[in-house]
């Protein structure tokens, strides 16, 4: 009789401790499911504190000259731009550009070819021309200084693109700078035949902008 009692005690309690590892599995389960709903929504509330805008390409252009005997000038048809910021700040600015050197258009097939060469763009070897800005400094209502990696000829150096901004407060609206460096610090010494051509290479941009959400930035005053 107490073998019984004692078997039947035994079954019980093995019948218990199933069904507790079975809540705790349905709790830690929910738990589970709970925090991953957390975390995927972090993101989308993030993302509606910061300002998005998109450049448009279609109307956007990357220019570039140099001083010579005869005019070296021209833009570049193929390349992409993106402004990303962190918060409302507008110092807080992310501008990445990426040219595809061969894309070089001068309006002279002579020229072109002479720049995509190993003198100067070197584009079999470095076919990608970067600048990625790393500071941003107000210098008034609407003007910037950016600082940032520049990268031609796979070599990297600090520039800056001095820039004007319009559409302040509205949905769209353009960025318009300068930068200009020195070939020689990026390895193009050679010159043409011919043609007496500067050491300062001068490139602007021109870049459309959309607003697509989020809050409007805040201007230093």
């Amino acid at each position: 009789m107490n073998l019984n009692r004692l078997i039947a005690r035994e079954n019980w309690s093995n019948i218990y401790s199933k069904r507790d590892l079975a809540v705790l599995g349905t709790r830690k389960l929910a738990m589970a499911v709970l925090c991953l709903v957390v975390f995927c929504a972090l993101p989308s509330t993030t993302l509606a504190q910061i300002p998005v805008y998109e450049v448009t390409p279609v109307e956007s252009t990357i220019k570039f000259g140099v001083d010579s005997s005869i005019p070296i000038k021209g833009t570049f048809d193929k390349w992409t731009a993106t402004i990303k910021f962190s918060s409302q700040d507008v110092r807080s600015a992310v501008l990445d550009i990426e040219i595809q050197a061969d894309s070089v258009n001068t309006g002279s097939g002579l020229k072109n070819n002479k720049l995509k060469g190993k003198d100067f763009f070197d584009v079999k070897d470095s076919p990608i021309i970067t600048f990625k800005s790393t500071k941003v400094v107000q210098t008034g209502p609407n003007t910037f200084d950016l600082e940032g990696d520049f990268t031609i000829r796979g070599v990297t150096k600090t520039e800056k693109l001095t820039l004007t901004s319009t559409g302040k407060g509205s949905t769209s609206g353009s960025i318009d700078g300068t930068m200009a460096f020195d070939r020689k610090d990026y390895g193009m010494n050679k010159g043409i035949p011919f043609i007496k051509v500067a050491n300062r290479v001068e490139v602007n941009v021109s870049l459309k902008w959309k607003w697509i959400g989020g809050p409007p930035l805040v201007f230093q005053q």
